[in-house]
């Protein structure tokens, strides 16, 4: 079964405004850190879902374990909100996009710092 393009959109904006909400009300563990949902991916079929995750002040590797650990009951609780045939299975990945934007950032500082002209002196 294929769905259109916007209602799988349709689908995955509604499901990561949904975890947004239930992630800190359901799962409260200090050992995760602040969590922002940064985007969610269906497949065609609506059957698998991956969310990309950022995390501050907690390693990413505890949140990703922790994520694992839930993603099932999170998946009941999506059951419940939604009202689609099939809720998709929760695959959670840790989104790098905004580390490696800083780093990029940083080193384009310093080839900026080293490779400037000297100002004349008057």
């Amino acid at each position: 079964m294929k769905t259109s393009k916007h209602r799988n959109q349709r689908v995955a904006d509604q499901i990561q405004r949904d975890l947004a909400e239930l992630i800190p009300r359901e799962i409260r563990d200090p050992s995760m850190g602040l969590v922002t949902l940064q985007s969610v991916e269906l497949t065609p079929d609506l059957a698998h879902a991956k969310v990309y995750f950022s995390v501050l002040g907690a390693e990413p590797e505890v949140a990703l374990r922790i994520f694992r650990e839930k993603a099932g009951y999170l998946h009941s609780l999506l059951f419940k909100r939604l009202h689609i045939h099939t809720v998709p299975t929760l695959h959670f990945l840790h989104d790098q996009s905004i580390e490696n934007g800083l780093a990029m950032s940083q080193l384009i500082d310093q080839a900026m710092l080293t490779t400037a002209p000297e100002k004349p002196k008057d």
